[in-house]
């Protein structure tokens, strides 16, 4: 277990334990944990000018310092700012503990942002947010970036994703958490993700680092945002044989706008098929109009009220007793 703590550190101590932020970086308080505590598999962990921009398994693909990549002329998501993080090499978790108790449920939250950046307030810290407001556990993973994904074009974005997983359940108790309901959540490329994982997590991508790799990385659940890669638009948008879908893929959760022009709802609809058609149990929502990348923030448009179905149905399938 001593190896398993090995990366926990906590940001600016002079915060309260369980402080909430809906920004990036967070605010003080919560705890860190390095995914990978001496370094990511494969990782040429040169960054800066120069740096290796080699693509392949274990590959380091940044050309910088992790940094906040928007710029003005950035598309604003109603009428705010996106946190765009890029080049990032040192993947971590962050924790948001549940306001006003526990319902055990947990849940591992992944930002889109095309595999190549990372919306780490707009799809991440925001949503931890609500997720801790429903007493759900929220753990946000900054994967890395760019260029890291879709597996198979990759495997540094799945190998982050699948010992997320365990190292969240290695911390179950620590954290007040039912390790037998741990979920994911991923928008848009992130969305991806989350079915890559929940496809992928018979066996690792990686050499067993402590004993947090012993543990299953398979979700008991997944909410699935407005996803893209789940379909070939080279092939008449058959379904991707990449994700190889079974009985044993989780409960799932789909929702995405017809009028979404950057991933298309194809996306969406032929995962639904192969789940229903796997005896997967899934629920699909969708919408005329929304487009792509809206995270949880308001519009006039009622996609964006997506977040209380997710409320029921975590409820529904028995993950979230406390749901409200």
């Amino acid at each position: 277990m001593r190896r398993v703590l090995f990366g926990l550190v906590m940001v600016c101590f002079g915060g309260v334990a369980g402080a909430q932020s809906s920004g990036w970086p967070v605010a003080a308080g919560h705890a860190v944990v390095t995914l990978w505590p001496k370094g990511a598999p494969g990782a040429n962990t040169t960054t800066g000018p120069g740096a290796n921009t080699t693509t392949g398994p274990g590959a380091n693909t940044t050309t910088g310092p992790e940094a906040d990549t928007s710029t003005a002329a950035d598309k604003q998501i109603a009428g705010k700012a996106v946190v765009r993080l890029g080049n990032v090499s040192a993947p971590t978790l962050t924790l948001f503990e549940p306001k006003g108790g526990s319902s055990g449920a947990a849940v591992v939250v992944f930002p889109g942002g095309g595999y190549h950046i990372l919306a780490m307030d707009l799809e991440g810290t925001e949503v931890c947010d609500w997720l801790t407001s429903r007493g759900v556990t929220c753990v946000l993973l900054k994967y890395r970036v760019p260029e890291t994904g879709p597996y198979p074009k990759s495997d540094e974005a799945l190998q982050d994703a699948q010992r997320a997983v365990g190292l969240v359940r290695a911390h179950a108790t620590e954290w007040k958490i039912d390790p037998k309901r741990v979920g994911v959540l991923g928008f848009s490329a992130g969305g991806h993700l989350a079915a890559a994982l929940s496809t992928h997590f018979t066996a690792r991508l990686y050499p067993k680092v402590d004993a947090a790799d012993d543990l299953s990385c398979r979700p008991d659940f997944a909410v699935v945002l407005y996803p893209g890669y789940l379909v070939l638009a080279e092939k008449g948008m058959m379904f991707n044989p990449d994700i190889p879908v079974t009985k044993e893929t989780p409960p799932t959760f789909l929702l995405q706008a017809e009028d979404d022009d950057t991933a298309h709802v194809e996306n969406a609809t032929a995962y639904f098929l192969a789940l229903k058609n796997a005896g997967v149990p899934t629920e699909l929502h969708i919408y005329a109009e929304g487009g792509h990348g809206y995270g949880l923030r308001r519009t006039k448009l009622p996609v964006t009220g997506w977040p209380d179905l997710v409320d029921v149905w975590m409820k529904t399938i028995g993950v979230s007793p406390s749901a409200r």
